[in-house]
């Protein structure tokens, strides 16, 4: 069974950190970009932040760029979302998603896990 499951979500104050995790299971992990989404309530999914089935590259959003890094251990099959600085706008379901190769279209991956919530709040 493929699956994708995430963990680490919470609730933090603003200027925090939070480390999310994605593991995968079922399919061969190493031959997918993982990438991380978020939705906010009554706003649309973001393409949050991409990595390569072999790790070599990455990218992300303008609006996290220099707060969240992504890697990954092929060896555990599994995807990290570091998050630093933390801000209230930050606050969403996160959710990672498979596919071949890095894309900002939701649409076009094959495998999506079930999200976790992160709060940034005071």
């Amino acid at each position: 069974q493929t699956q994708l499951v995430e963990s680490g979500g919470g609730l933090v104050q603003p200027g925090g950190s939070l480390r999310l995790s994605c593991a995968g299971s079922g399919f061969t992990f190493d031959y997918y970009a993982i990438s991380w989404f978020r939705q906010a309530p009554g706003k649309e999914r973001e393409g949050v932040s991409c990595i390569s089935a072999s790790g070599l590259t990455t990218n992300y959003s303008d609006s996290v760029k220099g707060r969240f890094t992504i890697s990954r251990d092929n060896a555990k099959n599994t995807v990290y979302l570091q998050m630093h600085s933390l801000k209230p706008e930050d606050t969403a379901i996160y959710t990672c998603a498979a596919r071949d190769l890095c894309s900002d279209y939701g649409s076009w991956y094959d495998y999506w896990g079930q999200g976790t919530q992160v709060t940034v709040s005071s």
